[in-house]
This record gives C-alpha cells, structure tokens and sequence, in this order.
C-alpha cells in the first residue's frame, strides 16, 4: 500500500516555476514507477511524465517536453515535477500516481496509487 501527498502548488505568473513534490508512504516507494498526470477544468486528465523506479528513464507528454522535469530521490519517498516557462495552458489539478512501471504508462489504469491532487493557476 502506497499513500501519495501532492504539495507545492499555487498562483503564478506566465513564464515563471514551480516545483511539485509527491511524498510517499510505505517501504516499497522505490519499487514503483511514478508518474506526474493533470486535469484542467473541463478537460479529461492528461499524461504529464513519468520517471522509473530507479530514475534513470523519464518519459514526457508532447505539451511538456522541454519545459518540465521529473526527478525523484528513493531515499526520501518522494518525486518532483519541476516546471518551468509554464504558461495559461498549465493550469490544472495535478496528481502523482504510483505504477508498476507499464509500458502504457502514459495511461491512468496503469497506475494503482493516486495522490488527491495539487493545483497550479498560471496567470497571463
């Protein structure tokens, strides 16, 4: 059993940063994939990235790429999702998930944790 906290969400301005934290329960963080996803109003949720359980592979979404990061530290159960140049279009709840690694990963049910979600408002 893995229980997520997303953290590090808020107001900002066109082109600035953020950086999101997920912290994990439980000993067996490090045996997961973990995945960054997020839902704007109105909208299905959308595949951000996703890092292995050892963080040597990351996988983007096409809206993301370049701009966004996703890093992880084992030892402290927790992922980052660090984002920069952000834009209007980022604004969305964002969630971290927990999987076994899938090849779908850029699909939800392939993910068996979920985090309650964090906002982000990118203001033009």
């Amino acid at each position: 059993q893995v229980q997520l906290v997303e953290s590090g969400g808020g107001l900002v301005q066109a082109g600035g940063s953020l950086r999101l934290s997920c912290a994990a329960s439980g000993r067996t963080f490090s045996s997961y994939a973990m995945g960054w996803f997020r839902q704007a109003p109105g909208k299905e949720r959308e595949f951000v990235a996703v890092i292995s359980w050892t963080g040597a592979n990351a996988y983007y979404g096409d809206s993301v790429k370049g701009r966004f990061t996703i890093s992880r530290d084992n030892g402290k159960n927790t992922v980052y999702l660090q984002m920069n140049s952000l834009n209007p279009e980022d604004t969305a709840v964002y969630y971290c998930a927990a999987g076994s690694g899938s090849r779908r990963y850029q699909e939800q049910y392939t993910y068996d944790y979920w985090g309650q979600g964090t906002q982000v408002t990118v203001s033009s």
